[in-house]
């Protein structure tokens, strides 16, 4: 296989991954539409440094260790798991009591109480780092796209940005959908039945990471 046919080939499968619906999405819909556009972003660019340090971790042999370590795989699977439960429950207890008002200008900037691009990063890096199935997967997945003679890392690494590129433009989609219903989700209710909704997402990644094999 061509490296050229291993890259389009690739794409396909990793464009599929990034269109379903998962926690990534889940987390880039909630901080965006709650206008929180810098944060937003941070937690694009966090999610994206994962899958390029689990591409790049892969491509060196590292990550195989962890499909290889029964031990290793359920300390970063139940760690991965409390964030996630963590990180929900934090949102289904939140409260519109530092929104701003129905009335303040649409460009007023929403994100600062809530932290900026560096918050949004470490947030969507850990939840990346955080669930092994990443990894797993692209143990399982991103050697056999690997052409035979070429260099390991080089292509391995040249594979991931590829599924970067794919998460940054499907995550462009997000952020631009979400931003379309700022308006009625600045209300408090709504901005309040949005965190409830996520947080029950995310607390049911979580759990589902727990318990399963």
């Amino acid at each position: 296989m061509e490296m050229t046919t291993a890259l389009w080939s690739f794409a396909l499968v990793v464009g599929l991954l990034t269109l379903t619906p998962g926690l990534d999405t889940a987390l880039i819909l909630r901080t965006s539409a709650l206008g929180h556009r810098r944060q937003a972003w941070g937690v694009v660019l966090g999610i994206q440094t994962g899958t390029l340090l689990w591409g790049a971790l892969t491509s060196a042999g590292v990550t195989a260790l962890l499909t290889a370590s029964q031990l290793g795989y359920e300390i970063l699977r139940w760690a991965g798991a409390a964030y996630l439960v963590w990180m929900g429950v934090g949102m289904l207890r939140s409260r519109a009591r530092s929104e701003p008002a129905d009335d303040t200008p649409a460009d007023t900037p929403a994100d600062t109480p809530a932290g900026g691009l560096t918050a949004g990063w470490q947030r969507g890096l850990l939840t990346n780092l955080l669930n092994p199935k990443v990894g797993v997967f692209y143990v399982a997945v991103l050697p056999q796209f690997i052409p035979a003679g070429a260099p390991h890392f080089a292509a391995g690494v040249a594979l991931t940005c590829v599924h970067v590129v794919e998460g940054l433009l499907w995550s462009t989609v997000l952020v631009g959908f979400a931003r379309a219903l700022r308006g009625w989700l600045r209300r408090p209710a709504a901005r309040r039945a949005m965190d409830r909704v996520t947080g029950l997402a995310v607390v049911g990644f979580g759990v589902r990471l727990a318990v399963s094999d």
